[in-house]
């Protein structure tokens, strides 16, 4: 049962990689601006503080006597041993936790505050319940109790030296992942391939081709800069590299390298040059004026500003364009954290990677872990600390573990389209290099969003369509979260996905019209891929060419860095 518990919470980590509003972080300041509105509107209300712990004692009344009919929710998995039900202490110490939670939140919502800071006390207050939770206690926890004795004391051994662990070496975070069975090159990133180019900033991939055919308008993949680009080719079965050059499609994929304090300069716009002098050799390559261009979440935001970039000096190369859960009109309300974001807050987070000169992959981590710390944090305290077992191994938990930075400027890119919101309102500031105007796209443009995903909210993807100048726009909802809506081969029989032939003005519009499909979208994205990528011709023998010949074996080298 604990195991299969952490297996569960790395699913559930899979699907927080990457936020706008986590970009942005919480900072102690206003962390203590929210304690502080908290506090002052209890004392100023003190009778509302009288009537709730009033209320908690009537129901804890209740609980000495057995009467209390506080019950866990059913998917809490904090809860399933049967021990909380068979044992009065425990069922009693669960419950009193319990009422005092919803003592708590009723107590917030009652207080006299605005509508915003009533939002940050309540998750703040939300993140002080999560750590007292009595699971989070060796002796609070009976499953950690039952290991503790069958082991004869070593489950609590190995704890100590997880622990021992992570404070050494993991920033003093629990850690998610067993990384020791995950090698890049030898189980992850493995599809045939090679670096034909490289500058400062990329190492750009051509993969072989497995058909004798393929279209002649190649496929240019631009990944996030947060994280690397191998989720696009994790293991053999889940790659979207593999399927794609099975189908027929000229695949290059760029590789980000990873910036250090001596990169903090590098901007947004240089990341589009870098992305037209890797399309540059693109079409020399394969002999192409024409080509077309994938992005994912971050990603997706350094692939639009390339696309307008190219539509606003007249530069016709980009045929059609796929966006996979972005989201380029972020908003404060797409996320809990979004209470937070204020330009006070903003302004702080520039600073502090501007001192650094990048923001730190691990800090990130650590924003996202506290957004969801009962999956991302506690579940592993319990598992690693308070069982002594080992973290599971999970390829994308690797992956999602294996982190970036962002140089300073770019993360500064990055709080002004949060702040300015360069896609949704364009006008005559220069943005990333130009005049960035996304009406002015008319590329046709597939956009992939998932229903459960917490970090960009399909309706949010859905408001980049009123975003763009493309008159042809298809808009596709998996059936799964972030991470998951990506990895999505065919074969899985849990697979689906919504797709309709219109577009309405609403994302609630476009579900009601929508049709429900078994299966994988890659399908469905390859077809619509095909009728945008030409005729087909003999498949290259060899990668590069004479001008850019092979540098080294795919996945290259910045993804080691």
């Amino acid at each position: 049962m604990v195991k299969d518990s952490a297996k569960y919470a790395g699913k559930e980590a899979m699907d927080h990689p990457s936020t706008m509003n986590s970009i942005v972080g919480i900072s102690k300041e206003e962390l203590l601006r929210a304690l502080g509105g908290l506090l002052r509107s209890s004392i100023s209300s003190p009778m509302i503080t009288v009537r709730h712990v009033g209320k908690l004692g009537k129901e804890t009344i209740k609980i000495i006597r057995g009467k209390s009919e506080l019950e866990p929710h059913p998917k809490d998995r904090r809860f399933k041993d049967p021990v909380w039900k068979s044992n009065p202490f425990y069922r009693a110490g669960l419950q009193y936790w319990m009422a005092w939670c919803q003592s708590v939140d009723e107590w917030a919502s009652d207080l006299k505050m605005g509508e915003l800071e009533r939002a940050r006390a309540r998750f703040l207050l939300g993140m002080v319940t999560d750590a007292l939770a009595p699971t989070n206690t060796l002796i609070g926890n009976p499953s950690a109790m039952k290991q503790a004795y069958a082991t004869g004391g070593v489950s609590l051994i190995r704890g100590l030296k997880n622990a021992y662990f992570d404070i050494t070496t993991n920033g003093g975070m629990p850690s998610q992942v067993d990384k020791r069975p995950f090698e890049v090159g030898k189980n992850l990133a493995t599809s045939e391939g090679a670096v034909i180019f490289r500058n400062e900033m990329l190492e750009l991939i051509q993969y072989a081709p497995k058909t004798k055919t393929v279209r002649k308008i190649p496929l240019l993949q631009i990944p996030p800069q947060i994280n690397k680009f191998y989720v696009a080719d994790l293991t053999p079965n889940k790659s979207i590299v593999r399927y794609l050059v099975s189908q027929g499609i000229q695949l290059f994929v760029i590789s980000w390298r990873n910036p250090t304090k001596k990169h903090a300069n590098w901007g947004l716009a240089d990341y589009v040059r870098a992305v037209e002098e890797a399309s540059d050799v693109v079409m020399k390559i394969t002999r192409q004026k024409k080509i077309n261009v994938t992005a994912a979440c971050s990603g997706g935001i350094t692939a639009s500003s390339f696309v307008s970039a190219m539509a606003a000096k007249g530069d016709k190369r980009v045929n059609a364009f796929t966006l996979q859960v972005c989201v380029l009109d972020s908003d404060p309300s797409d996320s809990e954290i979004g209470v937070f974001v204020s330009q006070r807050s903003i302004e702080i987070a520039r600073r502090a990677s501007k001192s650094k000169g990048i923001l730190a992959g691990d800090d990130l981590a650590k924003v996202f872990a506290w957004l969801r710390p009962n999956d991302l944090i506690w579940n592993y305290v319990v598992n690693n600390y308070l069982l002594g077992e080992d973290p599971p191994p999970f390829d994308v938990l690797y992956w999602n573990n294996d982190t970036t930075n962002l140089p300073a400027a770019l993360h500064s890119d990055y709080l002004d389209i949060y702040h300015l919101k360069p896609f949704v309102t364009p006008g005559p500031t220069s943005f990333a290099g130009h005049e960035l105007d996304m009406g002015q796209v008319k590329q046709d443009l597939f956009i992939v969003a998932g229903t459960t995903d917490h970090i960009t909210p399909w309706k949010a993807c859905y408001r980049t369509i009123g975003l763009m100048g493309s008159k042809n726009i298809k808009f596709v909802l998996a059936n799964s979260g972030h991470i998951q809506s990506l990895i999505n081969p065919p074969g899985n029989p849990k697979a689906s996905y919504f797709t309709s032939d219109e577009t309405p003005e609403t994302a609630d519009e476009w579900m009601g019209n929508a049709s429900r499909q078994e299966g994988s979208w890659w399908p469905e994205w390859v077809q619509w891929l095909h009728e945008r990528s030409g005729e087909e011709k003999k498949a290259p023998v060899k990668l590069g060419q004479k001008s850019y010949p092979p540098l080294l074996k795919a996945p290259g080298s910045y993804v080691f860095e």
